[in-house]
């Protein structure tokens, strides 16, 4: 198993993983490991997610240039 320091972690940051890590009955160093993963979990369902968003928007409907507008058609469908 590897080891990661961290160095110049800030006095508030460092008591706020800690009162979690002893809320949670886990080691300072357990309750980081499950943040991070947790952290690179949802970084890759965000990934995912724009990768689908973007596969929709290129499939989204352009109509043809010279079409008229849904406003015209609306507008046109009215005057009769």
């Amino acid at each position: 198993m590897n080891i990661l320091h961290v160095r110049s972690v800030p006095d508030d940051l460092h008591a706020r993983l800690k009162k979690i890590a002893q809320l949670k009955n886990r080691s300072l160093s357990a309750q980081v490991i499950i943040m991070l993963t947790q952290a690179l979990e949802e970084e890759e369902r965000r990934k995912k997610q724009t990768k689908t968003l973007n596969s929709i928007r290129r499939r989204r409907f352009t109509p043809p240039e010279g079409a008229p507008s849904a406003l015209e058609l609306l507008r046109e469908d009215r005057s009769r």
